[in-house]
């Protein structure tokens, strides 16, 4: 069973495993903002006529990705990412939207199939931001390359 354990956890800590978990963390923070921030925003703004602005397609579909996006920054700022993966992993969440606009409104795609392909798009776009920015997400521990690097320089002195 030591074995086990033991192969268990040093495949836990692979490069490869470390960025799958994060890249998980970043689609359940994505869901988790989706489902609890979505109803808490239309019961506080509701009343103020928001219930209108989600009703242009557009604009529900931003609405939306920024309420994925909001915990996303926030776990992504507890783990002390870096300003340009943050930025990349916001991007992530309305680009493929953005990019899919155009074709329903030169009829070419209906409001459903965008809705649809730009939220398979945005997992692969969380996918690319994160490997850009890999060496962010491949680390041992849970902290920041950037804090650890630091630590390293402290303890050489």
């Amino acid at each position: 069973m030591e074995t086990m354990t033991t192969t268990t956890r040093s495949l836990l800590h692979t490069p490869i495993a470390q960025f799958l978990l994060h890249y998980l963390e970043m689609v359940i923070a994505m869901l988790a903002g989706m489902m609890i921030l979505g109803p808490v925003e239309s019961f506080l703004f509701d009343p103020l006529g928001w219930a209108g602005l989600r009703a242009i397609p557009e604009l529900d579909v931003l609405i939306m990705a920024t309420n994925m996006t909001i915990p996303m920054v926030g776990l992504m700022i507890l783990h002390r990412h870096g300003a340009a993966a943050t930025a990349a992993m916001a991007a992530a969440m309305y680009l493929p939207f953005l990019v899919l606009f155009p074709f329903d409104w030169m009829g070419l795609m209906s409001y459903g199939t965008v809705l649809a392909l730009g939220h398979v798009l945005m997992f692969v776009a969380m996918f690319a931001a994160m490997w850009m920015y890999r060496h962010e997400y491949i680390h041992a521990g849970r902290h920041s390359p950037r804090l650890d690097a630091q630590t390293a320089e402290e303890a050489a002195q």
